[in-house]
């Protein structure tokens, strides 16, 4: 799956944070509360627009921004 078929970057949706595109979800909240311990289907539950797709295109995501960061030590 290639995540940015599903994810999007608006400067005028969601101050620009990456979302699930053609909503205003963000990869952050989906993130968030799956660290928070919610599962995928209490997350597709609670937000009737997503599906599972999204959730794994988010972690994804997620996991592709971190590859890339730089720290400095």
């Amino acid at each position: 799956m290639a995540y940015n078929e599903y994810i999007a970057l608006d400067p005028t949706i969601m101050v620009g944070k990456p979302c699930i595109k053609g909503t205003r979800m963000t990869v952050e909240l989906i993130v968030r509360k799956l660290g928070e311990g919610a599962t995928i289907p209490e997350l597709l539950e609670a937000y009737p627009r997503l599906k599972e797709e999204h959730i794994y295109a988010a972690l994804q995501y997620a996991a592709a921004v971190l590859a890339n960061e730089e720290f400095l030590v």
